[in-house]
């Protein structure tokens, strides 16, 4: 009844390894998807393997409270599936996409001898770029006391001999890619480009980094370490200070992968999985180069082997808006990223930090782009006299150092900055500003289901609402003056939101409503249909309020990208709940909520995904939707995502999944919807 949610996000990244295997896909994107498998991967070790790990070691009284009998294996059922991947993995890239690239003209060196005619210049490059960044290091004794290595950076590990002597010597070597490209370009031969990696420049010149010994191999590995924040005490104290020092610490906290390169010799890798204090289950073998998120990076640049380019849409009223103040106060305006351009929610903070009618600017911030045009917007209207509120969110994952940057520099230009209570996040995506008219105050709100980040805004799908309606600017500065006071919510705060669903307010128990109005739907025969799609589906009581509604009667779709804990298609279960993922060139980051059927629906957008830490540890915002042609816009918009036959797949009971039956054409929901919405301009 309820799958496994780590076995459930490997499925998700095994989608994205199956994109690069797709012939249909260009060439360089192929190696991009695999780029994102890679770096997935890596975050996955970083932050959920750890925990798996911890629970496995709890004695066993504990663990039978906390884990299902299931799932009682489920660090061995991950190494498994992980390993099965990881050889899929490299049979997509030296089977398929590195004979593909020769065809191009273009070879990438791969575990294959040097060229004589390179060998000159390889070891120039080295000599000239790398070897003033190699630092070896010995490996004698206390291994730890000499060499620690860093999250998720490359290393060669060299045995060697001395000439006469037995002894076995084994020396470290960082390989530089912080200092230098992964990538090098080499002189063309017989009318192909050469490619190779720093590993190899290093591989083919450990004679100058060792001399006097006979160097017998040379090994690459990497550590992935624990990235969770332990943040002792964490309810008292300056939480930006401790958040400051615990990152210093992140890239050396303690293991959780440990990847080495799989003709290793045994007595190598067990010499530095015991020097590190490795276990079993973090031992995991991999090919000869790591890190391959790197991919990404190819020095190839060819147009016709990526993703055409399409230009964001943006209608003539937006694009020419010198007041979007006056076209929001009109009308909602409903964008959908990245399809649309991103310029309006630009347009809006810009316009306020110089309007002289803006009085105050209430937002919430939780990743931010590293150069933020919007940051530099509110610090330019605190300057200019505005009362500027931002709400902080110190602890988004891989994102505090930045984040912590951007409010120091706005704390410097005269903004309130509030950061969350360490036990609440404020994940909530959304901005509130207020402008006097003589002796009227209107307000102003932008309600989203992606961040405020104008980077992951062209890649991103998200649904962005701005929007003057009375009701939810009203309940938006209701929150705000929450906010402010940084406490937990109690139950008696329900009553201070209609229109909006706020987690920790009103939020559970609004989806209760609306999903016990369509199971009476249903028992009446008067239908009865759900219509969902988020990120992740894991929150336990949820998912049971869907087994309830498919028992009922209730026709239950589902679009999860990610995580799905729910099992579709079991019998007097879930026999009316579909479920269905969508991978492809942008990455499905919308949540939307849709009850009932035709028209005559209650939809619903914004921040939550339905998980335990968003429905009941974060502070999330989404609002109904009443403009009809917004309500319009997102029914037809989910439509076109359930009829794709292209990059969707259709979950199984048995969690595995297969390709969306194809018909009598191909539906690309993502092409289509750019076409859908290149009909309004």
């Amino acid at each position: 009844m309820y799958y496994n949610r780590d076995l459930s996000w490997l499925g998700f990244n095994y989608r994205v390894l199956q994109e690069a295997a797709c012939p249909e896909v260009p060439l360089l994107e192929r190696f991009k998807f695999l780029s994102i498998f890679s770096s997935n991967l890596d975050e996955f070790f970083r932050v959920r393997y750890p925990s798996l790990l911890a629970v496995s070691k709890l004695n066993p009284k504990t663990r039978k409270r906390i884990i299902t009998e299931e799932n009682e294996d489920i660090a061995d059922k991950i190494q498994t599936e992980v390993n099965r991947q990881q050889k899929e993995f490299g049979e997509i890239l030296i089977g398929q996409l590195l004979p593909e690239l020769e065809q191009q003209g273009i070879v990438l060196y791969y575990d294959q001898p040097l060229r004589e005619e390179h060998r000159a210049e390889v070891r120039e490059l080295f000599l000239s770029r790398i070897l003033a960044f190699v630092q070896p290091v010995f490996l004698e004794g206390d291994v730890r006391n000499v060499f620690l290595p860093e999250n998720s950076q490359l290393y060669l590990i060299n045995t060697m001999r001395k000439a006469g002597e037995i002894q076995l010597h084994h020396a470290a070597v960082k390989i530089p890619t912080d200092k230098q490209p992964r990538f090098f370009k080499l002189s063309p031969l017989d009318g192909k480009e050469y490619i190779i990696f720093i590993d190899d420049l290093i591989r083919e010149n450990t004679d100058c980094i060792f001399p006097g010994f006979e160097v017998t191999g040379s090994y690459s590995i990497k550590f992935n370490r624990d990235a969770e924040l332990i943040l002792e005490d964490e309810y008292s104290g300056d939480l930006l200070r401790k958040i400051e020092k615990q990152l210093k610490k992140r890239d050396f906290g303690p293991p959780s992968r440990f990847l080495y390169e799989e003709d290793m010799p045994r007595n190598v890798q067990m010499f530095i999985a015991s020097s590190f204090g490795v276990t079993y289950e973090e031992m995991f073998s991999g090919r000869r180069y790591h890190n391959l998120r790197d991919l990404a990076e190819l020095p190839v640049k060819i147009d016709a082997l990526e993703y055409s380019k399409r230009k964001p849409l943006s209608s003539p009223e937006l694009y020419d808006c010198s007041d979007i103040f006056n076209l929001i106060e009109r009308r909602d305006v409903l964008l959908h990223f990245p399809y649309d351009s991103y310029n309006p929610i630009l347009a809006f903070f810009n316009q306020s930090a110089i309007d002289p009618c803006v009085e105050e600017i209430y937002i919430t911030l939780y990743r931010v782009a590293s150069d933020s045009l919007i940051v530099n917007a509110l610090i330019s209207a605190a300057k200019n006299g505005k009362k500027v509120t931002v709400f902080i969110e110190l602890k988004a994952r891989f994102d505090e150092a930045n984040n912590i940057q951007w409010s120091k520099k706005m704390a410097e230009a005269g903004i309130r900055i509030v950061f969350s209570i360490p036990e609440i996040k404020v994940h909530s995506k959304i901005a509130l500003v207020i402008k006097r008219d003589g002796a009227v105050r209107k307000s102003f709100s932008i309600l989203s289901t992606g961040n405020f980040n104008e980077s992951t805004a062209r890649f991103y799908t998200d649904h962005t609402l701005l929007t003057s309606n009375a009701g939810i600017t009203g309940e938006l500065f209701s929150l705000f003056q929450f906010l402010k006071q940084r406490k937990k919510p109690t139950g008696k705060n329900e009553l201070l939101f209609r229109r909006l669903f706020v987690s920790q307010f009103n939020m559970i128990s609004g989806f209760e409503r609306l999903i016990e109005a369509e199971m009476t739907k249903a028992r009446r025969n008067k239908g009865g249909r759900i219509r969902i799609k988020v990120n992740n589906l894991e929150e336990p009581h949820m998912i049971a309020l869907l087994y309830k509604a498919s028992q009922a009667g209730v026709r239950v779709q589902l679009i999860a990208r990610s995580i799905c804990c729910l099992v579709p298609g079991l019998n007097n279960l879930s026999e009316n709940i579909e479920v269905r993922r969508i991978v492809d060139r942008y990455l499905e980051h919308t949540r939307l909520f849709i009850f009932g059927d035709a028209d005559d629906v209650t939809l619903i957008t914004g921040s939550s995904d339905w998980m335990t830490r968003n429905l009941r540890r974060r502070i999330e915002v989404c609002t109904t939707i009443d403009d009809p042609i917004c309500k319009r816009e997102l029914l037809d918009y989910f439509e076109l995502q359930w009829m794709d036959n292209d990059k969707a797949v259709r979950l199984l009971s048995t969690m595995s999944h297969e390709k969306v039956a194809g018909g009598e054409h191909k539906h690309n929901a993502q092409d289509e919807i750019y076409k859908y919405l290149l009909q309004r301009i």
